[in-house]
Parts: C-alpha cells; sequence; structure tokens
C-alpha cells in the first residue's frame, strides 16, 4: 500500500473513532470516515481521485473502476447531506 493511501486510511481510522465516540454522545461525523476510507480505496487500486467530499462520486468512480461498493444510493445521499467541512489530509 503506497504511502499516500496509508494516509487516508489513518486519517479514515481516527474519523471512524471520532465518529463513534460523536454517535455515543448523539452527535456524527460518519461522512468523513466514509469519504476516506473510499479515498484510500481508491488510491490503493491505483485511481486518481477527482477532488470531491460527495460519497456518491466516490461510490460512482469506484464501481466505474470495477470495485462496486456496498453502499446504497440513499446511504451515499444520506452522507452527502451531512458532511461538514474539517481536516483533510493532502489537500484532497
Amino acid at each position: 500500500m503506497s504511502d499516500e493511501a496509508r494516509t487516508w486510511l489513518r486519517y479514515a481510522e481516527e474519523n471512524l473513532r471520532s465518529a463513534q465516540l460523536l454517535l455515543d454522545h448523539g452527535l456524527q461525523n460518519a461522512q468523513q470516515a466514509v469519504e476516506k476510507f473510499l479515498k484510500a480505496v481508491l488510491i490503493a487500486r491505483a485511481i486518481p481521485l477527482r477532488r470531491t467530499h460527495s460519497i456518491q462520486e466516490l461510490a460512482n468512480l469506484l464501481a466505474a473502476n470495477g470495485l462496486p461498493s456496498s453502499i446504497t444510493a440513499e446511504e451515499c445521499n444520506l452522507l452527502d447531506a451531512i458532511y461538514l467541512p474539517s481536516k483533510y489530509p493532502l489537500e484532497h
């Protein structure tokens, strides 16, 4: 796995831990975790990233490259609706 993919994965895992803590207290941070996990997969597969925070766009990019995910369009829409800007690695 490339260093760039590891960086995205590290940020994703951090967001996932944050999401769990926030969820335990009635808050959310799931969108950032899912976004970064999808970006880590794209980078690990050497698929160029688009500058986007859209879960739907990232899921479509995976599918277009023969890597369909189990995330539904409805789930993508929900996650995209709760997007909140935060820190992102590598200026993506």
